[in-house]
Parts: C-alpha cells; sequence; structure tokens
C-alpha cells in the first residue's frame, strides 16, 4: 500500500514539473539588432555612394597637356653643329629629339658639251684649245664619261654667259643645274613652362635657322 502512494506521488510530482515549465517560465525576449546611442552598421558596399564604385582611369594613363609648346629649329647644315645645339638645349628643356630629312640642294650651274665617244670627245678638246678656251676638260669616269666640262657656275647669269660664248664658236654647249641630295638636321623640343625662354641664347648661327611651331607629340 505504501509502495503504490509512493508511485503516486512521484507521478504527481513530475506532472506538477512538467506544468510548471509550459506555463510557468516567460519566453525569452528577441535582444534589439541597436542599442541605445550605438549607431547601425551597414556593409561597406552599401554604405559607398553610387558614383564611387565606377571604375578609376588605368594607371599610368597619359593625360594630354594642351598647353605645351613645340618648337623645330632647323635646318642644321652638318650632324655635328646639330650635335652641339642639341646638347646646349637637352638639360634646358622638358622633351628634345633630333630627326634627319633628305633635301634637294643646288649645286651650282654647270656648262658642258657631249660626245659620242672617247675620240670624238679629245677632237673637241683639240678644237676648242685651237679656239682659245683653255678651262675645259674631258670626263673620263662616271655618268658622264666623255662629256666636256666647260666649268660650274653659282650664278645662272654667269654660266648663260658661258654657254652663249661657245655657242657663239659653233660649239653645241648646253647648261643644267646640278642638284644633290643632302641630308639636313633638325632639332624638335618642347620650350619650358616658364615663360621668357629664349633658345636661340644656346644655339650658334640661331640667326640663320628657321623656327616653326609643331605639334606636341
Amino acid at each position: 500500500m505504501i509502495l503504490r502512494l509512493t508511485v503516486l506521488l512521484l507521478l504527481l510530482l513530475n506532472l506538477a514539473a512538467a506544468v510548471w515549465w509550459l506555463w510557468g517560465v516567460p519566453a525569452p525576449q528577441p535582444v534589439p539588432a541597436t542599442q541605445a546611442g550605438v549607431p547601425t552598421l551597414h556593409l561597406l558596399r552599401e554604405a559607398l555612394p553610387r558614383a564611387a564604385t565606377r571604375p578609376l582611369a588605368a594607371p599610368g594613363a597619359a593625360v594630354p597637356d594642351t598647353s605645351a609648346q613645340c618648337l623645330s629649329v632647323g635646318p642644321f647644315t652638318t650632324q655635328a653643329e646639330m650635335r652641339q645645339a642639341f646638347a646646349a638645349l637637352a638639360a634646358r628643356v622638358p622633351r628634345i629629339q633630333y630627326r634627319v630629312a633628305e633635301s634637294a640642294v643646288s649645286r651650282g650651274w654647270w656648262v658642258y658639251l657631249t660626245a659620242a665617244g672617247r675620240e670624238q670627245a679629245l677632237a673637241m678638246a683639240r678644237a676648242l684649245a685651237a679656239h682659245g678656251v683653255r678651262d675645259d676638260y674631258v670626263i673620263t669616269a662616271g655618268d658622264q664619261q666623255n662629256s666636256i666640262s666647260l666649268g660650274l657656275f653659282q650664278d645662272p647669269a654667269n654660266a648663260q654667259r658661258r654657254e652663249a660664248q661657245l655657242r657663239a664658236l659653233g660649239f653645241p654647249a648646253q647648261m643644267r643645274q646640278r642638284v644633290e641630295q643632302v641630308p639636313q638636321y633638325y632639332i624638335e623640343f618642347q620650350l619650358p613652362a616658364a615663360p621668357g625662354f629664349v633658345w636661340q641664347t644656346y644655339v650658334a648661327h640661331a640667326d640663320i635657322l628657321d623656327a616653326q611651331a609643331r605639334a606636341c607629340d
């Protein structure tokens, strides 16, 4: 009898404990997302303005300087003159380079006679000597072989007079300009940003050189 009462008492105690746990304990309250006085956190991509997410320019990208001024100076007739001017300017300007251009240059006016061959050229030379013409010679090699040179003149008027003189003596003289392709040298440089730079100060014979403005590459 006592055993039954004990078992019944234990069952009642367990039942009472279950009821207390189900209805007696208050439900846990949700933890607030923020506390008073503490600012709300945001993800970095949410905090940045949209404009800041645009891609930046590639590192090292060249930005053209529209204010830069460049000059091309020349022509220098020899490479030595160009190098001397280049060295004098190189330490004083931001950028500098040189270029070489071929140019047709007059070497004077040539008066001459043509002959069909060596024997004819020698015969014409003897005939010239008989008429008192001394300053002539027979060309023995090159493109003008067997021609008879009668003088080279810088002034075309002098060449014309010589041609007329030989024709008056009965010789079919001719004249033509001798043109030669020669290299000419130019220096191209950017002027310093500070005003008042006089490049002529550092270049010999600057008064006979031509200076042209050009685009800065």
